[in-house]
């Protein structure tokens, strides 16, 4: 009988994320996993002491980033320098890297909420009563500030500053596109503006998936999951919140058994490809 492969599956199951529970998608996610791997679980902060012991290392909700910059960079460094493989794949180019993406989507004229990094670049934004302020490097909406247009100019955009400036924009609701490798699974949108993470099954048409389809397509991870977040504005177009390809929140919880078994298939089916 063939050995099963061994996945370093790194999760932060305390982390209390507001709408979602974090911990209870890893642990059943990770149980489904061990149908066909054997399966780890591990702390951001333990990954590089285990890694090695392992076939692949799984980044799942291991909370943001930010709150464990330091051993995610000496993971993300060592894991680059041995080969080690990952999932999601460290290529990618959207919040892996920080959301400066947002900046070069937005000055191509691709479909996304306006955004600039830098001071002599806000004529550039459409005029707006109110505008969103985050860190380039911000998560779960954390230093996130909505500032009054009169106040705009008292933005510090200093080079250590990193911020990123939008205005906010009036929505009908969020949408979010759920893809295993470029593959779409399914997809999931909030009702109500004010509840972000209430959701419910949402059935794309061909121009919404064609939408979602163009970030994956755009990002450089073959191999991971990636979930495409976008708001339906008042106008009716979509416009790209972020591309989640680091450690996206799955909502499983919200959809049906078969589609959950889809997804879990489709995940396994991807990193047995990884492996290979």
């Amino acid at each position: 009988m063939p050995r099963k492969p061994a996945l370093l599956y790194v999760t932060d199951l305390a982390y209390e994320a507001r709408g979602r529970r974090y911990g209870d998608e890893d642990v059943r996610l990770s149980g489904r996993l061990r149908a066909d791997f054997h399966v780890a679980l591990c702390s951001p902060h333990d990954t590089v002491a285990l890694m090695d012991g392992f076939d692949a290392v799984v980044v799942r909700n291991s909370g943001p980033v930010l709150h464990h910059r330091a051993a995610w960079e000496e993971f993300r460094a060592r894991a680059l320098e041995r080969g080690t493989r990952v999932f999601n794949e460290l290529s990618g180019r959207a919040d892996m890297a920080g959301k400066r993406y947002l900046v070069e989507l937005s000055a191509a004229g691709e479909p996304v909420i306006p955004t600039v990094g830098r001071r002599e670049d806000l004529d550039r934004l459409p005029r707006a009563a109110e505008y969103v302020v985050k860190p380039e490097l911000g998560a779960d909406s954390i230093g996130l500030e909505v500032v009054p247009a009169d106040r705009l100019g008292e933005v510090a955009f200093d080079v250590d500053a990193g911020l990123l400036v939008q205005p906010r924009i009036d929505f009908r609701y969020e949408v979010s596109f759920y893809f295993v490798d470029r593959v779409f699974q399914y997809a999931l949108h909030a009702p109500d503006p004010a509840r972000r993470w209430e959701l419910e099954p949402y059935r794309p048409g061909a121009d919404d998936l064609a939408f979602a389809q163009r970030f994956v397509d755009w990002n450089a991870v073959d191999h991971g999951v990636q979930r495409v977040d976008a708001c339906r504005t008042a106008g009716g177009e979509l416009l790209l919140v972020e591309l989640e390809d680091l450690n996206p929140y799955l909502s499983l919880d919200r959809v049906d058994a078969g589609t959950a078994e889809r997804f879990v298939a489709a995940m396994t089916a991807s990193l047995r490809a990884l492996l290979a």
